[in-house]
């Protein structure tokens, strides 16, 4: 066995220039290039450049935004100079991409590092992008680990680009001087991404799931994310702990606010780990020997049984379509070229299978100015990325809902509801045709209703976190079973009579409802999707008086918390909201709570009688005084 010179004697003996690094790959070799900003661009140019004396060179890479025009060449020869395998899970759909889809290989990225070594594919050459050696002879991979450091364990023939540019990133991510064939010394500033652009659209979705992400949660972001959409998300959590395939500009600046401390991830706790930095050159500096991160190759970033260890997982990823069974279809976005979104299945999977996990998939509602719906009838245009069993939390700026556990009937339902409202009763009427929801079945008031985020609020009473938020169409098994648990006395206060079925005609105006001229306000317990209904207050309008008539509901076990005044301050905030002049209320003269629960509104209460029942009312403009109020 020859014994390993010393690594800086080995260094100067690897020591060449690109074009004679690159005069050692052969026609018909199979040649890996390093991924994502971490791409070698002089040894590709300069690959390019020589293209002409290659046959049948098969270029192996993740799908991205190229530094040198290999495609192009590949293309130009009809693939006999060289052949293109872009590893890619995407749904291949964008014009640029659908161009090329016949290169695309489909694989979740974290069983491509298999694929190398177990010679299932074996890789003649890897052309990588290093940091300069420390002084033991350690090379950092440093921005893009993910499947390089299975493509250099694995080629034949290992060519470096060292770049004193390239940051030294911690975690398993050297290579050593002695395990490279050539050394290419070339600096030059690594690849950079600008920001997605912000949206209003984004934001609101930021803003409908910030409630989903606890406290000590593990994160997963994907770079379809607007940064605002990101921090509107987090910004107001503690102890965020990071576990990404991508690490960005926005997790930087959460790390800096000391919102992500990585304390309570679990597993890898202090450490914020990632396979690969895309962003901007201010990260790349972040990231440069500091020891609370670390990079690591994706066959353990995106293992879902890794990212199970972790608490309170949460993959937060984009998506280009949904069908109303669920089928997702996912793309990289013209602004996050990078991604190959290869480990969206991957964090799907694995944030499901983690203790309290979550897998939120977010898209805006319409696409090319609002002239197409992202949530449609089928997915037969698009290849499906996301099975429908492994989907669980939907967000559009419209409202976020739950398809976990959920019948293919109420999975529509909830679509639907989250749709842009232009396309919500094409939507349905395909569904019907699809025989997805029953023929009978109605959507009448909520075709058009725009949820109001405004008036959702989360509020701890006697150590229980009570969420009050507007109903919607999914909840109407909830509401249900609500009523079916009230006991006879509350039924008939809330009903006027004895009342034992709560069928769906019987009740849908309490969650068909346009916000506006019929408001739901529910408070509920428990995860989104699977919330227990505690108590209902509703208003309907009166068009011909332009009063809201309000009724309450509270749960048996609930009463005396309070919970009902909340939801009268937020009818009487939304009915003023909404230009309706006041409130009014028809109510027995025993049902007392009532009759307190009225009058402790800040207007002027008027009370009728009218044979058995009692009329209170109250109009907005005439608010009590203040010694009203105290009395």
């Amino acid at each position: 066995m020859t014994k390993p010179s010393y690594w800086a004697d080995s260094f100067v003996e690897k020591l060449t220039d690109a074009q004679g690094a690159l005069q050692h790959i052969r026609p018909g070799q199979r040649v890996f290039i390093g991924s994502s900003c971490g791409e070698p661009q002089h040894l590709v140019n300069e690959l390019s450049r020589i293209s002409n004396r290659f046959t049948d060179l098969e270029i192996v890479r993740l799908l991205s935004i190229e530094s040198g025009p290999l495609t192009r060449i590949a293309n130009k020869s009809h693939s006999q100079q060289m052949n293109i395998r872009s590893f890619y899970l995407g749904s291949a759909s964008p014009k640029k991409i659908s161009r090329i889809q016949r290169f695309i290989t489909p694989i979740n990225l974290s069983q491509i590092p298999q694929l190398f070594k177990t010679g299932l594919m074996p890789l003649h050459a890897a052309l990588i992008q290093v940091s300069p050696p420390d002084d033991f002879g350690w090379m950092s991979l440093g921005v893009s680990v993910d499947i390089n450091m299975a493509a250099c364990e694995s080629a034949g023939m290992v060519i470096c680009q060292v770049n004193p540019s390239m940051p030294r990133v911690l975690g398993r991510s050297f290579i050593h001087v002695n395990d490279v064939d050539y050394i290419v010394e070339h600096e030059e500033d690594l690849l950079t991404i600008q920001p997605l652009p912000e949206t209003e659209e984004a934001n609101t979705i930021g803003k409908h799931i910030s409630r989903l992400i606890d406290d000590g949660s593990t994160v997963q972001t994907s770079l379809g994310v607007t940064n605002e959409a990101t921090m509107l998300c987090l910004a107001d959590k503690n102890d965020i702990g990071i576990h990404s395939q991508f690490l960005s500009d926005t997790m930087m600046r959460l790390f800096s606010m000391g919102v992500v401390t990585n304390k309570k991830k679990g597993f890898n706790e202090g450490k914020l780990v990632a396979g690969s930095a895309v962003g901007s050159d201010l990260l790349y500096e972040f990231i440069d020997d500091n020891p609370s991160i670390e990079f690591h190759p994706s066959d353990y970033i995106n293992n879902p049984a890794i990212i199970a260890r972790h608490n309170s997982m949460v993959s937060l990823n984009t998506a280009i379509a949904i069908d109303l069974t669920g089928q997702v279809a996912a793309d990289a976005l013209p602004f996050n070229n990078y991604t190959g979104i290869n480990g969206l299945l991957d964090f799907t999977r694995g944030a499901a299978m983690s203790k309290n996990g979550k897998s939120i998939l977010m898209m805006t509602a319409t696409s090319d100015h609002g002239k197409r719906s992202r949530i449609i009838p089928k997915l037969s245009d698009f290849a499906v990325v996301v099975p429908r069993g492994d989907v669980q939390f939907v967000a559009t700026e419209f409202g976020v809902v739950n398809l976990f556990g959920k019948t293919l009937q109420e999975r529509a339902m909830a679509l639907i509801s989250i749709a842009h409202p232009d396309y919500r009763d094409e939507l349905f009427s395909k569904a019907k045709e699809q025989d997805l929801i029953d023929s009978g079945r109605k959507f009448k008031q909520a075709i058009k209703g725009v949820y109001p985020l405004k008036y959702e609020e989360i509020i701890t009473i006697k150590d229980i976190p009570i969420t009050f938020r507007p109903a919607k169409p999914v909840d109407e098994r909830g509401i249900q079973e609500h009523y079916y648990s009230m006991n006879r006395g509350d039924i008939i206060s809330r009903f006027f009579h004895e009342k034992k079925s709560f069928v769906h005609d019987q009740i849908e105006t309490t969650f068909e409802i346009d916000y506006v001229n019929d408001l739901t306000i529910v408070a509920t317990i428990g995860e989104l999707g699977f919330e227990k209904i505690i108590a209902v207050g509703e208003y309907f309008r009166n068009t011909i008086i332009n009063m809201a008539e309000i009724a309450f509901s509270v749960s048996r076990e609930y009463q005396g918390m309070g919970i009902a005044n909340v939801l009268l301050d937020k009818l009487a905030k939304a009915a003023k909201d909404n230009e309706i002049k006041g409130l009014i209320a028809y109510t027995s003269p025993q049902n007392k709570g009532m009759i307190r629960l009225f009058n402790k509104l800040p207007y002027v209460v008027k009370q009728e009688k009218d044979d058995d029942m009692i009329i209170l009312n109250c109009l907005f403009s005439e608010p009590k005084m203040p010694a009203e109020e105290s009395a």
